[in-house]
């Protein structure tokens, strides 16, 4: 368990990248590697000169393809040292709702357990806690920027889905599922991967169990989609059928689960319409979900960075929808416009603020109106999140 410290102390590292994980592994650097030196560093690799370090953390949100193994990464070194009590979960969506639920399934359970990775508090920052508490199991959700480089991986993997997505970093559609493969790339015959049946065929030599969409129990949430029904099965039969939990107790641990922010998060009623913060939303199957898991939606506001996926079923969905209007806003959404054609439920605004503007105007009065862009929030806002509290904000206001 301790392989890591034991490497790492004494060395020069270098983080690459100061953001919530470069923080997190100087935390580490500082309590379990006394003896090593750091430095932080947030350029380009053209300026870093590694051979000045004997190890460099680079943050996931990184573009690096180097194979190198003086190139390492908190991920990489919490799973050297746990790897057989973490549940690792991807996918191109529902990895954070899914991270939660079974979260929430297992410590309902009466079993001590973490929640870490792009949902809540960075990996490294358990490592204490997970050394003090030899039975306690790490769930962990690992973007595809944190699966890509892996040496070692989870002892139990979970691969929701994958859709077309981060093409402005991978370029492709096939690099970015190799990325996300990383997840079990490393597993054994004695590790178990759960993926889902949308998932193209890949090989691993885990134990693999398909969920498929169309088996599924149905479950008491208070989370709203058949998406999320789907999410509670992959919950349900790693709790139930590998880790031995009570199912009675995994299902109301999973019933508490109130939803995560900007995903399908009610944002208020105002003059007589529902409004929803969707703003995770960054594919079209996403807005398409958003649609048919919230009751009579009649406005949808979509758009953001085009990151040049394609948008067909998105479009298809419009034309086929006349029932319901669509705002486009920013580059995404001219593209959609433009591609769509004439449509007399399709409408383009300049921004998110004319966007919501115009649905106060058109949206009637019992119906629902949902940000769910289908698009990245980069270039106009911070993040997704910023673009969420926006969009509530204006949903507020007086027009």
């Amino acid at each position: 368990m301790q392989s890591s410290i034991e490497y790492l102390n004494g060395k020069k590292i270098l983080i690459w990248g100061y953001g919530r994980e470069g923080k997190a592994t100087e935390r580490f650097i500082k309590e379990f590697c006394p003896d090593s030196t750091y430095a932080v560093y947030e350029g380009d690799r053209a300026n870093l000169n590694d051979e000045e370090y004997d190890y460099v953390f680079v943050s996931p949100g990184i573009a690096f393809e180097e194979k190198n193994p003086k190139f390492t990464s908190e991920t990489q070194v919490f799973l050297e040292a746990f790897a057989d009590r973490t549940i690792g979960i991807t996918g191109t969506k529902g990895k954070s709702t899914t991270s939660c639920l079974l979260y929430n399934a297992i410590k309902n359970s009466g079993k001590k357990t973490c929640l870490v990775g792009n949902i809540s508090v960075p990996c490294l920052d358990y490592y204490g806690e997970m050394i003090e508490n030899p039975d306690e199991i790490a769930v962990f959700e690992m973007s595809c920027h944190q699966c890509q480089r892996l040496t070692v991986s989870p002892h139990i993997a979970v691969f929701l889905n994958l859709f077309e997505d981060h093409l402005d970093r991978y370029i492709t559609e096939e690099r970015y599922f190799e990325a996300k493969k990383g997840i079990t790339k490393n597993q054994t015959e004695n590790d178990y991967l759960y993926v889902g049946s949308q998932v193209p065929l890949f090989e691993t030599k885990a134990k693999r169990v398909t969920v498929c969409d169309d088996r599924i129990d149905s479950y008491d949430l208070f989370i709203a989609g058949e998406h999320n029904q789907y999410n509670a099965e992959f919950v349900k039969q790693i709790c139930v059928n590998l880790l031995g939990l009570e199912e009675a107790k995994v299902r109301e641990g999973m019933k508490e689960f109130h939803g995560l922010p900007h995903r399908l998060e009610y944002a208020g009623t105002y003059d007589g319409v529902r409004y929803y913060d969707d703003s995770i939303s960054t594919i079209p199957e996403a807005t398409i979900s958003a649609v048919a898991s919230i009751d009579n939606v009649k406005t949808v506001l979509i758009g953001g960075m085009d990151r040049h996926i394609e948008y067909d079923i998105l479009e298809d969905f419009i034309k086929k929808h006349s029932e319901i209007n669509f705002i486009a806003s920013y580059e995404a959404g001219k593209r959609i416009v433009e591609e769509v054609g004439l449509a007399r439920n399709l409408y383009f605004r300049s921004d998110l603020k004319e966007a919501v503007d115009f649905a106060k105007e058109i949206t009637e009065e019992g119906a629902a109106c949902v940000l769910s862009p289908a698009a990245a929030s980069y270039g106009y806002f911070k993040n997704f999140e910023e673009r969420g509290d926006v969009f509530k904000k204006l949903v507020e206001q007086k027009s």
